[in-house]
């Protein structure tokens, strides 16, 4: 099996150890910024929803507020983020480079994506359950938990998913400026040493990584789904 891997991958191969740590720093880079935006999104896609106008928290100032502000980082492409983040991420961090240096701009730069697909898969709550809620005198937190948490369940599954495939992609893109990863491998053996091989390693384990979390969250919704 090892020379079989060595004669399809031979870059590869002589730097298994480059490799396999890349392959940890994206997962690691994943899970930390995923946990992290998925908390905030939720919390502000619950703001969202509720201050709206006629939400049950109904506040023009509370709900203009965060829209701008989500709207104005999805407007920012993610690599001209990076570079403005530098600064604050140095304070934040300690560092710019290296996984620790990636975390907060992955998670600045996918909240606002993931709010909104959280605000979507709120909206899409029964407007006939959030009065019934009303009338038995369920308390508007009681209505989130129990209404609009409970009956978006597999909605939320759902976007958490594409939101997770997105941030596979943006880890990838921080390799370029020195985030390590497999965006990071992929430019520094597959494009900067025209090692082709190393290209192709990267692009089979990122479509790994994104198959198993489609699998996993096209599951969570089936079984969701009442």
């Amino acid at each position: 099996m090892d020379a079989f891997f060595s004669k399809l991958f031979p870059n590869v191969a002589s730097n298994l150890d480059v490799f396999n740590a890349a392959i940890i720093q994206t997962l690691q880079m994943v899970v930390i910024s995923g946990i992290i935006s998925f908390l905030l999104s939720l919390t502000f896609g619950i703001l969202i929803v509720v201050t709206k106008g006629g939400g049950i928290l109904a506040n023009k100032i509370v709900w203009n507020v965060l829209d701008k502000i989500i709207n104005l980082f999805r407007s920012i492409p993610f690599i001209i983020l990076i570079a403005a983040l530098i600064p604050v991420t140095r304070i934040i961090s300690g560092t710019a480079i290296g996984v620790k240096g990636t975390i907060f701009p992955l998670i600045i730069g996918i909240t606002p994506f993931f709010t909104r697909q959280i605000e979507s898969a709120l909206n899409e709550t029964d407007d006939g359950l959030i009065e019934t809620g009303e009338v038995i005198g369920l308390t508007p937190w009681q209505l989130v938990w129990s209404v609009y948490l409970h009956e978006s369940i597999s909605s939320i599954s759902r976007v958490t998913t594409i939101t997770l495939v997105s941030l596979i992609g943006l880890t990838a893109i921080v390799g370029v400026v020195g985030g390590g990863g497999l965006g990071d491998f992929a430019i520094q053996y597959g494009y900067q040493q025209n090692q082709f091989d190393a290209t192709i390693a990267c692009i089979i384990v990122l479509l790994i990584l994104v198959s198993i979390v489609q699998i996993i969250g096209t599951f969570i919704s089936k079984k969701a789904t009442h």
